[in-house]
């Protein structure tokens, strides 16, 4: 991504991390953590990867993800009045569980360690 797109990006990610925090009201959304955010070069699109604090729950994830996306032309809204650019990107919620995979890979290699030891 070139510095602009990363610029707007990460603008992207700030202002939807405050408005889902102070202005969605949706419970399903519940604690949704926004990891990043990928914007296409043409500012058309954007791809916002989140994460639920308690992902062992599948049935959470997926209304979570709904509450996300039902929100999604809302939040669009509000970035367009807030933000300077000329186009505001269409938003697209994906689930990333990398973190998930993180926090199993780091247990299992302390798991290993304290066998070793």
């Amino acid at each position: 991504m070139s510095r602009r797109t990363d610029r707007v990006a990460e603008q992207l990610r700030a202002e939807l991390a405050r408005l889902l925090r102070a202005e969605v009201s949706d419970p399903r959304i519940g604690l949704v953590t926004l990891l990043r955010v990928d914007v296409s070069p043409d500012l058309r699109n954007a791809y916002v990867f989140w994460s639920r604090l308690d992902d062992s729950d599948a049935a959470a994830l997926r209304e979570s993800g709904a509450g996300l996306e039902s929100a999604a032309p809302f939040l669009r809204g509000r970035l367009a009045a807030l933000l300077p650019t000329k186009r505001v990107p269409a938003l697209e919620f994906r689930y990333d569980p990398s973190q998930k995979l993180g926090d199993r890979t780091l247990a299992t290699l302390r798991e290993l360690d304290r066998g070793a030891s």
